[in-house]
């Protein structure tokens, strides 16, 4: 006898995770032998820095091990204030603070606390692939505005302005960018914040997480930074994954108009509850202890980043700009549509790219219509140089095995 699960209309309207669904598929092949190549995953090689690892042992050995203030203890909530005005010039008191049990619960309790049917989020694509479902997940409609790799992949103001609406509740604004890697400049913000004025009623989530991973001297700049008149209705989030290898640890924090923090802490009340104390604990320290080993990790990613671009760039119909920080490279295959893998299969779109390399070469990468623009795929070069080396030099052989296009 089966039963059948009652399944909600929210649930019906959301995808799964492709990054998640496609490291699943690699860690899968490879415990069945096979010789994969997982670039799908966006997380550091790195190990947590042994500072914040003793920080947590330290908050076990004292007890600091029961419930906390459901978004945060106060001396987090301190930490993440002292960061947003040492680095970014932002003014932010405890009570303007949201700390949540990573950044994807940031930005589903902003969604959660705010969104009604028919409001819109306007989210530029290509996108990180959980932005449209989380607006769908809390009642709300994504709108969508394509980049252009000419420009970087970077959001311009009259493209802003287009997706726009009377019904626009949130504009989603990631720098650097996952998938891309792209990065705003104060004046690029300062663009857009221009027609932002326009539209009062549109708030503004800026995700930051890749804020530390920045190349080539570019200097990082938020938008609430750089026009002040929107900073009553921009919630600035961050989080310790990326820059330190805290991925796990599972803390994102964000700060923004009191009643949105009030409102999110309300929605995690009766949902998660509190992030983990031992963590908050680590992230104290991640956000107050020594920032240099920053830096110096920056010096892998870059090479890393610099091989990436020149291999790929190197294979047969495909076109890879350099990004200006996070850990991605976005290339497009725009020239390999309608070739012959050696399967006999037409790549026809991304995905039959993405699904004929892991087939044929063992090297798994998220295709471009999980992000919302193709054809093109995403290439995690968070692993070391030699992995990263082999993974192209077998993206080029594939590339150059298929044959001319089918039609």
């Amino acid at each position: 006898m089966t039963v059948r699960m009652p399944a909600s209309q929210a649930l019906a309207r959301v995808k799964p995770s492709a990054t998640l669904a496609v490291t699943a598929k690699a860690r899968a092949l490879q415990a069945a032998g096979r010789n994969v190549i997982g670039l799908a995953a966006g997380e550091p090689d790195f190990d947590t820095p042994e500072n914040i690892k003793q920080a947590a042992i330290r908050a076990i050995v004292a007890g600091k091990t029961k419930y906390t203030d459901v978004d945060g203890i106060p001396e987090l909530k301190d930490a993440i204030t002292a960061k947003f005005k040492r680095e970014n010039g932002l003014d932010y008191t405890r009570a303007q603070v949201n700390v949540s049990p990573g950044g994807k619960p940031v930005i589903y309790n902003a969604f959660a606390a705010t969104l009604s049917p028919g409001d819109e989020v306007v989210i530029p694509a290509p996108y990180w692939v959980s932005y449209p479902d989380m607006a769908l997940l809390c009642g709300g409609q994504p709108v969508f505005v394509e980049t252009k790799l000419i420009d970087g992949f970077k959001l311009k103001p009259d493209a802003l302005r287009k997706g726009l609406t009377p019904n626009s509740r949130w504009l989603i604004l990631n720098s650097p960018s996952n998938p891309t890697g792209a990065a705003y400049t104060w004046s690029e913000l300062q663009a857009l914040a221009a027609v932002l004025l326009e539209y009062p009623d549109c708030w503004i989530l800026t995700d930051d997480m890749y804020e530390h991973l920045v190349y080539d001297d570019f200097k990082f700049a938020t938008i609430a930074q750089v026009e002040p008149r929107l900073y009553e209705r921009t919630l600035t989030m961050n989080g310790v994954s990326k820059a330190y290898a805290m991925t796990g640890w599972r803390i994102g924090y964000a700060a923004g108009p009191e009643p949105l923090i009030k409102a999110m802490a309300k929605v995690m009340s009766q949902t998660t509850s509190n992030p983990c104390s031992i963590a908050q604990w680590a992230a104290v320290e991640a956000l107050s202890g020594p920032q240099n080993f920053i830096a110096e990790r920056n010096v892998s990613f870059k090479a890393r980043r610099d091989l990436v671009v020149s291999m790929l760039n190197q294979a047969q119909g495909v076109e890879c700009p350099t990004p200006e920080g996070a850990f991605y490279v976005y290339p497009s295959i725009a020239g390999l549509m309608g070739r012959r893998a050696p399967s006999g299969a037409v790549i026809s779109n991304d995905e039959d790219f993405a699904r004929e390399l892991l087939d044929a070469e063992g090297v798994a990468v998220v295709h471009g219509a999980a992000f919302g623009l193709g054809p093109a795929f995403r290439i995690s070069y968070a692993t070391a140089a030699e992995i990263l080396e082999d993974a192209c030099a077998r993206i080029q052989r594939f590339c150059g095995s298929l044959s001319a296009p089918a039609f």
